[in-house]
C-alpha cells in the first residue's frame, strides 16, 4: 500500500514539472541572471623612475604607463607661439653714429640728415598703413605718447605692479624688463625731456599669415633721468639717486592693428653699436666672521677683518 501511494506521488511530482517547462517555453519564461560585480583587489600605481639614475633610460615609457592603467599624454614637437605681439623687431632702426652730439649745420651732422630723408620712403609707406587701421595716429602726437608709456612702465615696474606692466609692454618686453629683479629694489625717476622726442622709423610687417598686420613705430628720445639698484640687503649695486645721467634710448612701440582692441605698448629698445658701455655692477661678497661658541656675542669693535694671505706668482 505504501508503495503504491509512494509511486503515485513520484507521478504527480513529475508531471507537474513536465507541465511547469511545458508552460514557460510557452510563454517565454526566464529566470533573472545573476548580478556579478567584479571586485577590485589590487591598485596599480605608475611609479616615475628616479631622477639621479644615469644612462638607465626606459626603452619604452608609453609601454609601462598603459600596464600602470595611466593615459600617457601626447607629446607636440610644434612650439605655441603668440599672435598678441611679434617675436622681435622687423627691419630695426640703425641710429647714425654720434646722434644727440651733431650738429645738423655740420658737414657729418648734414650728411646724416640726408641720409634720413632717403631712408623715410618705407616708413612713410608704414605711416599710411598704420593710418588705415588706426585713423588717430598721429607722429607729432604719438611720440609724446609714447614717451607716457615708456614713463608709466618703468613706474610699474619699481612698484612691482604685474597687472599695471602687462597693459603698458608686450608679452616680448615683459620677462626683459623684469629678469633679475626679484629680490632687488629699483628707484627710478623721470626728470625731464632734453629733446622733445619724436618718430624716426616706421614699419609695418605681417606674421603667420598675410593681413596680420603689426605696426612698430621707433621713437627717438633723449631725457634725464636717475636710476639706483639695491640688493636684498639694501646694498647699492648700480647707478645713484641722487646724480642724474642724459640718456638716449630708441624706443619701440608696437601694436596688433588687425585686433580692434590692440593697444600700443612697448616692444623693445635699440642699442646702437656705438653706444658707451654700461656701468659694471657692484657686487658684495660675505666677510667670514670668527667661530663663536654657545652663549657668545660678537664684538664688532674688537674684531679686525682678516686679510688674505700674500701669494708668490711665478711666471
Amino acid at each position: 500500500m505504501a508503495m503504491s501511494m509512494r509511486r503515485t506521488l513520484l507521478a504527480l511530482h513529475r508531471a507537474t514539472q513536465s507541465n511547469l517547462r511545458n508552460a514557460e517555453a510557452s510563454l517565454d519564461v526566464r529566470h533573472p541572471v545573476p548580478l556579478l560585480l567584479p571586485v577590485r583587489t589590487k591598485k596599480r600605481y605608475f611609479i616615475p623612475p628616479a631622477v639621479g639614475l644615469k644612462g638607465k633610460s626606459e626603452a619604452n615609457p608609453e609601454a609601462k604607463a598603459q600596464a600602470a592603467g595611466i593615459v600617457f599624454r601626447q607629446q607636440y614637437l610644434e612650439r605655441p607661439i603668440n599672435i598678441a605681439c611679434t617675436a622681435g623687431v622687423f627691419d630695426p632702426y640703425i641710429p647714425p653714429e654720434g646722434d644727440a652730439r651733431l650738429s645738423t649745420l655740420s658737414k657729418e651732422g648734414l650728411k646724416q640728415r640726408t641720409e634720413q630723408i632717403r631712408q623715410s620712403a618705407a616708413s612713410q609707406l608704414a605711416i599710411r598703413k598704420i593710418k588705415e587701421h588706426d585713423s588717430e595716429f598721429k607722429t607729432k602726437g604719438f611720440a609724446e605718447r609714447a614717451q607716457e608709456i615708456f614713463i608709466e612702465a618703468h613706474n610699474a615696474l619699481t612698484q612691482f605692479n604685474k597687472e599695471r606692466l602687462h597693459s603698458l609692454v608686450t608679452e616680448r618686453c615683459y620677462p626683459e624688463m623684469t629678469r633679475g629683479n626679484r629680490y632687488k629694489t629699483i628707484r627710478w625717476r623721470f626728470i625731464e625731456s632734453l629733446e622733445p622726442p619724436r618718430v624716426v622709423h616706421a614699419r609695418c610687417p605681417d606674421m603667420v599669415t598675410k593681413g596680420n598686420l603689426y605696426g612698430q613705430v621707433t621713437v627717438r628720445m633723449h631725457s634725464k633721468q636717475t636710476l639706483a639698484i639695491y640688493d636684498r640687503f639694501g646694498r647699492l649695486m648700480l647707478g645713484s639717486e641722487e646724480h642724474s645721467k642724459d640718456v638716449l634710448e630708441y624706443l619701440v612701440i608696437e601694436r596688433h592693428l588687425i585686433n580692434p582692441y590692440g593697444r600700443w605698448r612697448l616692444h623693445g629698445k635699440i642699442v646702437p653699436s656705438w653706444a658707451p658701455a654700461k656701468d659694471p655692477i657692484i657686487k658684495t661678497i660675505i666677510i667670514p666672521g670668527p667661530e663663536l661658541k654657545p652663549g657668545q656675542e660678537f664684538d664688532a669693535l674688537s674684531y679686525e677683518v682678516p686679510k688674505p694671505a700674500a701669494v708668490q706668482w711665478y711666471k
